[in-house]
């Protein structure tokens, strides 16, 4: 086809004959004369196509959410998205992958029984994409439908257990089977404390203070704590503890047993990090009376299912309220700073009746330092 682009002849091929057919053809020169009317050249090759891979696509969702991210959470995503979507989406050309390539990656996810992983890669790649549609580097989302292809996720409900009686025979039996006494200190106080285990094992000496007081209390930062990035740089989100008399003697114990250690409870193969996660959690998982009935986050149910029951037989209204702020639980239309002091004289009365529940005929804390005593080589 001969035409005119400024001024100057110039002639199209648009493919030989019988691949491309007279009725092709014709189409194509009424698509020319479209483009010629709006000014355009069409001897000219289109835009070259922008190759952006998936991992590409990836890495800049990642740094886009770093300002807004914990550390600990982003090394987390990363991490998943590094081990279960770039291994076989990496390389990929963004635009080329299919609903059917996610939920092909996700099965395996779910085949290994993290479900809720598998969910939460689908939510991390939907939001690459949609970054991607806005840069223009997509047109749609493969990932944004595919959520009812997986299997749904059961709401998580941690074992624990909710009688008094089988709460005191459980830490019984953790004090005497063998065992590294940092780690039945630890349970000791997770039990006591009702605190998240994570908070156990980050926890150092000086969030402690008033201990030889009346009113002894554990001030967990607001770094270590649930909560959003700009809260948990802010001082003021720190959430305070009040100690039972049960703690402080667990909580002397531990200080001596940590001598110069920078964690409370820290790890006997590598003193500068605290106990792992899997340590509570083997605690009571190899106790066969006990597996699967009860998980270290379980003590927050059984703090907080026997507390409350124990204030409804007695009629204390209002009660629920303050174990849901000893929770660390934000209440609904309230800044998370009213948790700091408030009701802080109810918080201590049931934390120590909490304390007096628990620790009936246990042996003292001092008591699990013997085993480790006699194991100790003479020098």
């Amino acid at each position: 086809m001969k035409l005119r682009v400024g001024g100057k002849e110039k002639k199209l091929t648009f493919g030989p004959y019988p691949e491309v057919t007279l009725a092709k053809a014709r189409e194509r020169m009424f698509e020319t004369r479209e483009q010629l009317r709006r000014g355009e050249d069409p001897t000219k090759p289109p835009n070259p196509v922008l190759l952006i891979t998936f991992e590409q696509a990836a890495r800049r969702w990642l740094s886009l959410q770093a300002e807004g991210w914990k550390p600990k959470y982003l090394a987390e995503v990363t991490g998943r998205i590094e081990s279960d979507l770039l291994p076989q989406l990496g390389e990929l050309q963004l635009d080329s992958v299919t609903p059917r390539d996610l939920v092909n990656v996700l099965e395996e996810v779910q085949m290994r029984g993290a479900i809720e992983v598998a969910h939460r890669l689908r939510g991390y790649a939907s939001n690459i994409y949609d970054m991607a549609i806005v840069l223009d580097w997509v047109q749609t989302n493969p990932a944004a439908s595919i959520a009812k292809a997986l299997k749904p996720v059961r709401k998580r409900k941690y074992p624990a257990l909710l009688r008094i009686q089988d709460c005191r025979q459980l830490i019984r039996l953790v004090d005497v089977r063998p065992g590294q006494p940092v780690v039945k200190l630890a349970s000791r106080l997770l039990a006591l404390t009702a605190v998240r285990p994570g908070n156990i094992r980050w926890a150092q000496r000086d969030e402690f203070e008033g201990i030889g007081t009346s009113e002894p209390l554990w001030r967990i930062p607001a770094s270590k704590m649930k909560l959003e990035l700009s809260e948990a740089e802010d001082a003021s989100f720190e959430f305070v503890v009040p100690l039972s008399k049960q703690a402080v003697e667990v909580l002397e114990v531990a200080i001596e047993l940590s001598g110069q250690r920078k964690y409370l409870f820290a790890s006997t193969r590598q003193s500068h990090q605290p106990i792992s996660d899997s340590a509570l959690s083997s605690c009571y998982s190899n106790i066969p009376e006990y597996s699967g009935r009860h998980v270290p986050h379980g003590w927050r149910s059984s703090f907080s299912t026997i507390m409350n029951q124990l204030a409804a037989d007695e009629s204390r209204q209002g009660e629920r309220e303050i174990i849901d702020l000893m929770l660390a639980h934000r209440p609904v239309g309230v800044e998370p700073t009213y948790n700091r002091a408030a009701y802080m004289p109810q918080r201590r009365r049931i934390a120590q009746a909490w304390g007096d529940l628990l620790c009936v005929d246990l042996a003292p804390p001092r008591q699990l330092l013997h085993g480790l005593r006699k194991r100790q080589p003479t020098r």
